[in-house]
């Protein structure tokens, strides 16, 4: 998908709700700025969490158990450690990803792994009921082998989908795409987005960024942006100096009942009671949990 003129977006998505993630505690010690997943807004289809971490040792993410949904880890800055009871362990660093997909039952742990702060955006996104049982994967790429494009001063990385003609290799159980933006000064972008998926941004870096409309205000960092209806997202960086560096994320919404009891989402209190159970049990997905916890 190449940069285009400015007659190709026939329907421009505009902003239609913005608020700031403000700061919280989640973990052991660890700050998050959570933006979905919070009182004002708990679910955006197919997204459940949204949170800007910082971690700084000793604090973390202790052993947790996820079912029913994918975890994708981004990291900004700092390294983290990850390891769970199936025997993955691995190791993430700045512009690292790790898209995992818990299915039917993962207890692992993320703590950090070097000094100072870690920095990083952990999204959450829900599987339909048809996936919630699957066995769960990885998929880790690290940041040399994430595909990059650039034009016109705009550079994307590439994490789902496609953009600027570059595609990424991860696969999603739920459709998805999700792009890091950064726009020099000046600069401007149009990005197609599938008709009839949800998609908001999450701007991380610079203060000049227009989003939807040459008539919006300029949008400041930790602001969740959710988008209207339409095929694409015009943006500019028109009123900084500075580079503007974003998160551009669209999914398919799943349109099926979500329940949710903290780590764990399904379709049902019925299916939430019998995960509650399982995991209590080790049984059904949790069996490894009995014997398993992580190294320090």
């Amino acid at each position: 998908m190449a940069l285009q003129s400015f007659s190709s977006i026939k329907d421009p998505r505009f902003l239609v709700k913005k608020f700031l993630a403000r700061p919280q505690h989640e973990g052991l010690g660890a700050v998050v700025r959570r933006s979905i997943g919070r009182f004002e807004l708990k679910y955006f289809d197919p997204f459940l969490v949204l949170d800007e971490f910082f971690v700084t040792a000793p604090a973390g993410f202790p052993d947790h158990p996820h079912r029913g949904f994918e975890t994708v880890t981004y990291m900004l800055q700092g390294e983290m450690n990850h390891e769970d009871f199936k025997g993955h362990k691995g190791r993430i660093g700045a512009g690292d990803l790790q898209w995992m997909t818990a299915g039917k039952g993962i207890v692992h742990s993320e703590m950090p792994a070097s000094h100072g702060t870690q920095h990083g955006l952990q999204l959450w996104i829900n599987l339909s009921s048809k996936h919630k049982m699957i066995e769960p994967r990885y998929q880790e790429i690290h940041n040399e082998d994430v595909v990059e494009a650039t034009k016109e001063g705009v550079k994307v990385r590439v994490i789902a989908g496609e953009a600027l003609g570059a595609k990424s290799s991860i696969y999603t159980k739920t459709p998805t795409m999700y792009l890091d933006f950064t726009l020099s000064p000046g600069s401007r972008i149009e990005q197609p987005i599938p008709l009839g998926w949800n998609a908001f941004v999450y701007v991380l870096e610079g203060e000049g960024g227009v989003f939807g409309s040459m008539k919006s205000m300029p949008i400041m960092p930790h602001h969740l942006l959710l988008l209207g209806n339409g095929d694409g997202l015009e943006v500019w960086n028109k009123f900084s100096s500075k580079a503007l560096r974003f998160i551009l994320v669209g999914g398919q919404p799943l349109n099926e009942s979500v329940v949710q009891f903290g780590p764990f989402v399904m379709n049902t209190q019925e299916e939430i009671d019998q995960t509650i159970e399982d995991f209590e049990n080790c049984t059904n997905g949790f069996e490894r949990a009995r014997h398993w916890s992580s190294q320090p």
